[in-house]
């Protein structure tokens, strides 16, 4: 069994013009929501303790992903190529793991259309967007990640901000 997580980055800052989209930090609600999305991952669940947690380089996704590294008792491994990255990319990312179980931090369209493709949408119950801090989980019954991308999920679960409230 493998364990997938995918989090959209949390809710980010415009309040400063002409910075570079990448050093966008976390606004008010952002900085509220990763930690508590987090705990809440690490609590409904364990098994993601651990495992391998990877993330964009961009300001907003890398402090995601601390949050979440810390709740879930692991360390972030930042990679350049999760900033804008194709559903195709950010399979493959997680496929180069060792580790049964991989958080991956990212951003939209990718994660969004990655989600969509798993969950089944536009089929009831599916999940049509990854809104800011996000979360999908998907278990998969495969022995290794080289089978990810062919695979089917048996279950996945989805979390969001609004719902933790």
């Amino acid at each position: 069994m493998k364990t997938l997580a995918l989090v959209r980055h949390a809710k980010s800052s415009w309040d400063h013009p002409g910075i570079d989209d990448h050093d966008r930090p976390l606004n008010e609600r952002g900085v509220r929501d990763a930690p508590r999305m987090a705990a809440r991952l690490a609590t409904e669940h364990p098994e993601l303790r651990g495992g391998a947690l990877l993330s964009s380089t961009a300001l907003r996704a890398a402090t995601t992903a601390d949050a979440f590294a810390d709740a879930l008792d692991t360390t972030v491994r930042l990679d350049e190529r999760l900033y804008g990255a194709s559903p195709r990319r950010i399979v493959e990312l997680a496929a180069a793991r060792s580790e049964s179980a991989v958080v991956v931090v990212a951003h939209d369209p990718g994660l969004s259309d990655l989600v969509r493709h798993w969950s089944g949408f536009p089929a009831d119950g599916a999940i049509p967007h990854m809104p800011t801090c996000a979360v999908a989980v998907f278990d998969f019954d495969i022995d290794d990640w080289r089978g990810l991308e062919s695979s089917v999920p048996d279950r996945w679960t989805y979390d969001i901000p609004r719902d933790s409230e």
